[in-house]
């Protein structure tokens, strides 16, 4: 390899030709696909909403750019797999982000630097924070206003947000063994359709799962039995959203659940009829047994009884043992097995929370300030709830249903030249692009707002 000038190197690769890479290819991007996001955000409306909820406090004589601008700079980051705020050192000139967060990609300034950004998650009050949440739910009821849900599901489930250094209300939690945040998340599908991200809690590490449940439950179901009154609403949880304040909003919600239920000695006397069938039926075929049961169980922090499914499973690889689990449920119209198998499609959140811690990074709650951490964990849930409308009506059906890192590598990680001219804008994608059909596609769908 031998170097000849400062934007030019020559290498060693072909016998019979020279090989020379040189650095004047013009404004290129490696994010095109953020066109078709932004695309989508417009038609939406997401980040419009959004940023209607924030208060600018700054000199207006000093501004330079929009809190809409900054908004959209760090979701469409995110969105694009840029986590944290530093990335926008380098980022910030990038000519795809700069069309996306609507300013000409040559002619006009750079977007805003880290310090500039962390200034502005910084400045996040708890009444706008509140604000940003209510706005997440209005852009759900938004997108399903053209055909109201027969039946909303809403799941609720907590994470761990592991936290490195000195975060306010970061603690040791013993169940996760580290010091973390234990974030609360919401998911609503309708009509058994796509679960989308509407709610995101940072709760302190201290907390227990169900530390809040009550009262954002209380918050959406208002919101949307306002908008959707004929509409059934369930609660689904695990054994950690458990407990009587939980049941006792839900019922004076008019709220059907199904909750995940500890199992105590009380308990287990209950199941026992159910348990020992299923090891007599595991002993004469030696195959696997499932029995599921009923009865109204009352604890003593409840102030009446409740019915709760049983479900007993033996099967051959672990003989001796009997798996046993109990569900709380209002519900009177479902069987026990189809109670206890709609319980078990909760499974289903736990991987879209997959998809926004490690897709859309949302545990870079790095700040000092645990509001400005809770207004970072709103950011990566909007970016995550864009890439869902953006996925969940695309034409090819294994884009659709295709984790966000593979959606981002194929749509939105692509390679162009931007050029500028007085009039317009040209995107120069490359000829040999392998996915041009699902791009053109999808861009259709942007059109839309990701409502079909």
């Amino acid at each position: 390899m031998r170097t000849e000038c400062c934007d030019q190197v020559e290498l060693d690769l072909l016998p019979r030709k020279r090989v020379v890479a040189k650095f004047d290819g013009g404004q290129l991007t490696s994010d095109a696909g953020l066109a078709l996001v932004a695309e989508l955000d417009r038609g939406r409306g997401l980040t419009r909403r959004l940023a209607k909820c924030l208060v600018d406090r700054r000199d207006r004589s000093k501004i330079e750019l929009t809190q809409l601008e900054l908004l959209r700079q760090r979701i469409y980051g995110i969105v694009a797999g840029y986590e944290d705020g530093i990335d926008h050192n380098t980022l910030r000139a990038d000519p795809m982000l700069k069309i996306a967060a609507e300013r000409a990609p040559l002619s006009d300034r750079d977007l805003a630097s880290q310090p500039t950004l962390s200034r502005f998650e910084n400045g996040v009050t708890r009444r706008e924070l509140i604000a940003l949440a209510q706005a997440i739910v209005d852009d759900f009821v938004a997108g399903h206003r053209r055909k109201p849900p027969r039946e909303i599901v809403l799941d609720f489930d907590a994470t761990d947000d592991p936290t490195h250094g000195q975060q306010e209300l970061e603690f040791y939690h013993g169940y996760y063994g580290r010091h973390c945040y234990l974030p609360l998340l919401v998911f609503a599908s309708c009509d058994g359709g796509v679960q989308e991200p509407i709610a995101g809690v940072l709760r302190p590490g201290n907390s227990g799962a169900a530390r809040g449940v009550p009262g954002i439950l209380r918050r959406i179901v208002r919101t949307l039995a306002q908008a959707f009154p004929k509409a059934s609403l369930v609660f689904r949880g695990d054994s950690g959203m458990a407990g009587p304040a939980t049941y006792e909003m839900a019922e004076k919600l008019g709220v059907l659940y199904t909750i995940g239920l500890a199992t105590n000695e009380r308990l287990r006397k209950l199941a026992e009829p159910l348990v020992a069938q299923a090891r007599r039926e595991f002993e004469e075929t030696g195959e696997k047994v499932r029995l599921f049961g009923e009865v109204l169980y009352q604890a003593e922090t409840w102030d009446h009884p409740r019915r709760v499914v049983i479900k007993a499973e033996v099967i051959p690889s672990h003989p001796y043992e009997t798996n046993v689990r109990y569900v709380v449920t209002n519900r009177t119209d479902l069987e026990a097995e189809q109670l206890y198998g709609f319980y078990v499609q909760r499974g289903d959140p736990e991987k879209r929370i997959g998809e926004l811690k490690n897709g859309c990074r949302s545990g870079r709650t790095s700040c000092c300030s645990f509001l400005a951490n809770q207004f970072r964990l709103l950011l990566h849930l909007a970016a995550y709830r864009l890439l869902v409308l953006f996925r969940m009506n695309l034409p090819n059906r294994e884009l659709r249903v295709a984790q966000v890192e593979t959606l981002r590598w194929k749509l939105l990680k692509v390679a162009a030249l931007v050029t500028e001219s007085v009039r317009r804008v040209l995107i120069h994608l490359a000829d040999n692009y392998p996915w041009k059909d699902d791009w053109i596609a999808a861009a259709k769908v942007a059109r839309t707002g990701g409502i079909a």
